[in-house]
């Protein structure tokens, strides 16, 4: 059973920082692909950035390009996102999530959801 725990997440002022964290089961992250998912209130749930198994990032979207960096601490199991210079359109609650796939639709998914991290971001 693949669990995922989320943390990190709070209320932060414009241009600040936070790094989210996200502590695996096992080895998640070396058999599945990994990513952080966000979703704001009224709005769907989007993928914000993924990485492979092998540690590479293979998506970041295009509104924290330059802003939000996935990596991963192999020792400690433990999947982040670092996010910088945060804007208030950053306010929702991000999600770890392991297993990642396309649909029918194009849309990504994934098999396993961590419980979810509320991110904050006032001007």
């Amino acid at each position: 059973q693949v669990q995922l725990v989320e943390s990190g997440g709070g209320l932060v002022q414009a241009g600040g920082s936070l790094r989210l964290s996200c502590a695996a089961s096992g080895r998640t992250f070396v058999a599945y692909t990994m990513g952080w998912f966000r979703q704001a209130p009224g709005k769907e749930r989007e993928l914000v950035s993924a990485m492979n198994t092998s540690g590479g990032t293979i998506y970041t979207a295009d509104s924290v390009k330059g802003r939000f960096t996935i990596s991963r601490d192999y020792a400690n199991v433990t999947v982040y996102l670092q996010m910088n210079r945060l804007k208030p359109e950053d306010t929702a609650v991000y999600y770890c999530a392991a297993k990642l796939s396309s649909n029918s639709a194009g849309s990504v998914t994934a098999a396993y959801w961590g419980q979810g991290t509320q991110v904050t971001v006032f001007s």
